[in-house]
């Protein structure tokens, strides 16, 4: 008796139309349910996923009493003439029912795991929710869709309970493989049931084999220019650039676009950023107010202080929960007016810690990636003029992970500025760099910072750095702004004593009112001449460490004997801890801590004791709190 085949066909077919349905479908609802931050999420999320735990026999129950003759989707689909029940539709229903948990919780689990910052870095450089989800949610996600497909297809294949209870099992129509498997073996022909049972394990064993060739290209492609990737690198460059292949840069290039910088540096903008917002969280509130111009802002606090969180305000990733942010005049969020513009139609380039470089994008990808607006000659003018700004010549069709750290970090700058922001805020850009590397980049960010036309936020945790970079400085602490000066103010003449901690002063006593021109310092054990007026509230007075001087003049103001406790050296400078007044009696019992450079310290360090140490007047810093 010849061997019908027909549930292999009418299996492979089915699992196909499901698995193309479970697709879709799966792909629409993980999208929905990762922006979809209600109450009832998770409601939802187990309506999805209930077919997936729910016995085979009871998904097929309650298909059949939605498609049933007496349910109105039945009778609405008998007078239309379309009959589901005992036919192969219901075959590809019940498969499809049960293969989209699958594939919307694997492709849910890829959506989720893509970086959230580079998404946010795609709204901030003016792209739409669509052409992020199509440009960078889907292409990072695919090896999860690739693997969701696979399993939803072997789910559907698999399919017995609720296909036999919507469909049944009609030979040549609804009767797929594990059907025919069920039925030979409760005939007691164990051989066919055998045979059906052997094919369907070496279709899943090729599954699973897909599966693992996938994954091993994804790896070979991240390490090899494989053809796939140049596929999808032209792809990219004709959706960025309007040209499908490689985008040839060359010099006359160059010479056309110095005339278009001129143009744009001869625009006048307000460059004025003014914030006054409040974002309330469960333990935080953020609470700050300032205006900020062409002149870089430097943010300083500790960590948790509400830095990047005000970053992210102003950029429209977070929403404040009171106030507003305008810039150059245009109401960015008001929250009386209930203005919230959304982050790609602010005009805020935003630099951020890890850079969020599109990884699946080309150096050059990744800087016109925001100038999808305009035309394609200007979009190649504009990106040649940044690839040479930032020194980036012949690094156009490298991927990020071919790029050093620094290389990475100029493509980040060089795609914030490239779309002509009117602000720029730079969420500690240098921290993931060496020391070398710090120095240079550095070095390029102030060249760059110093021609840019609008207002400018650079948070670091580096006081050198806020120094060098910034021209004001703005201190935080618990969620507030506590100071906010010129950065001379700011480490000359600390307000208060958190400023003076942030900005590192090494040497904080508490202080006591003595007359109008003298202060005792209560933990240095000394009396202080000070030539500014003393607060009436005075609680601490500080100095810093390089304003220290060792003296052999013993008679002058603020002047008093010492003795070293303990020296801790570094390549070009000590540190020398000393106690006031009388030796000290371990390392650990010391006043104050100088910094001087070592060619200095080689010429007291043999001086016998006692040293004379000098406290200028000019230089102390009367704090109320």
């Amino acid at each position: 008796m010849e061997f019908d085949l027909s549930p292999l066909w009418i299996s492979l077919r089915t699992a196909t139309v499901a698995t193309i349905f479970a697709f879709f479908m799966g792909i629409a609802a993980a999208a929905w349910m990762k922006e979809y931050k209600g109450k009832a999420r998770g409601i939802i999320d187990g309506i999805f996923t209930l077919p997936l735990v729910l016995p085979p026999t009871v998904v097929g129950f309650l298909l059949l009493l939605l498609f049933g003759i007496n349910s109105p989707v039945g009778q609405l689909l008998m007078q239309l003439g379309i009959p589901v029940i005992f036919s192969w539709w219901a075959t590809v229903i019940a498969s499809t029912v049960v293969a989209f948990p699958l594939m919307y919780k694997t492709v849910l689990s890829s959506f989720e795991q893509v970086d959230s910052d580079l998404t946010n870095c795609a709204r901030t450089l003016g792209t739409s929710e669509g052409k992020i989800f199509w440009l960078i949610t889907l292409p990072l996600s695919w090896s999860g869709i690739v693997a969701g497909i696979i399993l939803a297809f072997a789910r559907a294949l698999g399919e017995f309970g609720a296909t036999l209870m919507l469909a049944g099992s009609i030979p040549g129509k609804t009767q797929t493989m594990p059907i025919a498997i069920f039925f030979a073996a409760e005939a007691g022909n164990m051989h066919k049931a055998l045979i059906w049972v052997l094919i369907m394990v070496a279709i899943s064993l090729v599954a699973i084999a897909i599966i693992n060739v996938w994954d091993e290209s994804q790896r070979i492609s991240k390490n090899k220019d494989v053809r796939g990737a140049n596929l999808i690198r032209n792809i990219l460059n004709f959706v960025i650039y309007g040209q499908f292949g490689d985008i040839k840069f060359s010099d006359n290039l160059v010479t056309v676009n110095r005339d278009y910088t001129e143009k744009i540096r001869l625009r006048e903008l307000r460059k004025e950023l003014i914030v006054n917002i409040e974002k309330n969280l469960n333990s935080f509130q953020l609470q700050v107010e300032f205006t900020a111009d062409n002149n870089t802002l430097g943010l300083l606090g500790a960590s948790g202080s509400g830095k990047s969180l005000t970053l992210r305000c102003i950029a429209g990733l977070e929403k404040p929960t009171r106030g507003c942010i305008i810039l150059n005049g245009r109401v960015l969020f008001d929250a009386k007016r209930k203005i919230n513009l959304p982050s790609r139609k602010r005009r805020i380039g935003f630099l951020f810690q890890n850079y969020a470089l599109f990884p699946h994008m080309t150096v050059a990808q990744n800087i016109g990636f925001g100038l999808q607006e305009i035309s394609k000659q200007e979009r190649i003018l504009r990106v040649q003029q940044y690839i040479n700004m930032m020194q980036l010549q012949n690094l156009e069709n490298r991927y990020p992970h071919q790029i050093s750290g620094g290389q990475q970090q100029r493509v980040a700058l060089a795609r914030a500025l490239v779309i002509e922001p009117e602000a720029i805020l730079l969420d500690e850009p240098l921290s993931a760099l060496d020391t070398y590397l710090r120095n240079q980049i550095e070095k390029l960010l102030r060249k760059v910072l110093s021609s840019y036309q609008g207002a400018t936020l650079f948070i670091t945790h580096k006081l050198e750095e806020a120094y060098r970079v910034s021209s004001n400085i703005l201190v935080m602490s618990e969620g507030k702004v506590i100071a906010n000066d010129t950065k001379e103010n700011i480490f000359e003449r600390s307000p208060n004593l958190v400023v003076a901690k942030v900005t590192e002063c090494k040497n904080i006593s508490r202080a006591q009112f003595v007359d109008v021109h003298q202060v005792k310092a209560l933990d240095w054990n000394c009396n202080l001449q000070v030539v500014e007026s003393i607060p009436s509230n005075l609680k601490y007075l500080g100095i810093r460490a390089h304003h220290i001087t060792f003296t052999n003049d013993q008679n002058r103001e603020n002047t008093f004997p010492c003795w070293v406790a303990d020296i801790s050296e570094t390549q070009h400078r000590v540190s020398v801890y000393l106690k006031l007044n009388n030796p000290c009696r371990d390392l650990e019992d010391y006043d104050l801590q100088v910094e001087i450079y070592k060619e200095k310290w080689e010429v007291i360090k043999d001086r016998p004791f006692p040293w004379y140490v000098r406290l200028d007047a000019l230089r102390l810093m009367l704090m109320e709190s």
